[in-house]
């Protein structure tokens, strides 16, 4: 397992971060129960296991399975017996954590009632990396960065984040921060894959730009680049949450030419389409740690074995011609005017020496 820096913190994170989106699910869970319904024993397992492997970031939110992933997570740490030290724990907030109408969003109201509600269902004195999970119209910029400024200023908090934002707003959020001397996001959590390249327009040339880190959720679409589907086998009998959760968004008729590409690959290497599609996000220029899910220990495993997996320039070049994105307004209009900017060996182009 190799680690990567968190952005300007100093703090190092595994290449892979397990995520627990999967723990939980039981009476009540919504949604969540068709995406996993991992029960205390199996969390252990999963927790174990990826510690062993070197993994020592852990993903998970509030609202995963409304509380119920994140008491997983803590019992889990506390009977398998890792060191808190050596791990580093997110969460997230934002989501609709109950009837009452002020039990979702970002105020400084829900915030503070969330991190203290967080910290005691995850047995912890402090959250290493505090997501905001989306955005809340209700809810200046400014207010809400000033809120995970003061919330990281109690010592509950060590970082913030932020999940699902629009790169503007993001940007605009970085801004206010910085006039005001205030503690300011670190990280980036965003649906990044294959099959869905969009990320790549605005939100990982801003974490570039920004030095933040950036975590892909989703890297496997949902399941849907796990090997499983093919324009031959468009169910699994249930055994994928695709089945009966077919999210987040992907343009199907295109990941079938894409999985045929990652089948082949994976031939060569005597690997799953899976570990090529991870060992193909891992090594996009930005990215700092993959969340991966599993359900089950082979999952896992599978997982983990896909960072023994580096990908030649042909590789990727065949994936990303297999997936490629349309670039969208402006930037194949930047693309178009810079064609021919800098003049073929007259002028030095930008960061190239005279």
């Amino acid at each position: 397992m190799n680690y990567n820096l968190l952005g300007d913190t100093g703090v190092l994170v595994s290449e892979l971060c397990l995520g627990a989106m999967t723990f939980g699910g039981g009476d009540n869970a919504g949604i969540w129960a068709q995406i996993g319904q991992l029960q205390q024993d199996e969390v252990k397992q999963l927790l174990k296991t990826s510690a062993d492997a070197g993994i020592n970031f852990i993903d998970t939110a509030n609202v995963y399975s409304f509380g119920q992933s994140e008491q997983l997570v803590g019992e889990g740490i506390r009977q398998v017996g890792l060191n808190r030290d050596d791990l580093f724990i997110a969460t997230k907030v934002r989501g609709k954590m109950g009837e009452g109408v002020n039990r979702q969003g970002l105020s400084r109201y829900h915030v503070f009632q969330s991190v203290d509600a967080s910290l005691q269902r995850l047995q912890l004195d402090h959250i290493d990396l505090l997501y905001v999970h989306g955005v809340d119209e209700a809810t200046s910029v400014e207010q809400i960065v000033q809120t995970l400024h003061d919330v990281v200023m109690t010592g509950k908090v060590r970082y913030v984040g932020v999940c699902n934002w629009p790169a503007w707003m993001v940007m605009k959020a970085l801004g206010i921060a910085r006039q005001h001397g205030w503690h300011s996001f670190k990280a980036m959590q965003y649906f990044y894959t294959p099959a869905n390249r969009d990320a790549e327009r605005d939100l990982l040339p801003l974490a570039l730009d920004q030095n933040l880190a950036m975590m892909p959720w989703s890297p496997l679409a949902g399941g849907f680049l796990s090997g499983k589907f093919t324009r031959d086998q468009t169910t699994t009998g249930g055994q994928s949450r695709r089945d009966t959760f077919d999210f987040p968004v992907i343009d199907k008729e295109k990941a079938y030419d894409l999985i045929d590409v990652l089948v082949e690959i994976g031939k060569q290497y005597r690997v799953s389409a899976a570990e090529v599609t991870l060992a193909w996000v891992r090594q996009q220029p930005g990215v700092t740690s993959t969340i991966i899910g599993a359900k089950r220990l082979d999952q896992l495993q599978s997982n983990l074995h896909s960072t023994t997996l580096t990908l030649t320039p042909q590789d990727i070049k065949q994936i990303n011609t297999a997936s490629q994105h349309e670039k969208g307004y402006p930037h194949w209009m930047v693309d178009r005017q810079m064609a021919g900017r800098f003049p073929e060996n007259k002028v030095a182009k930008k960061g190239e020496e005279e």
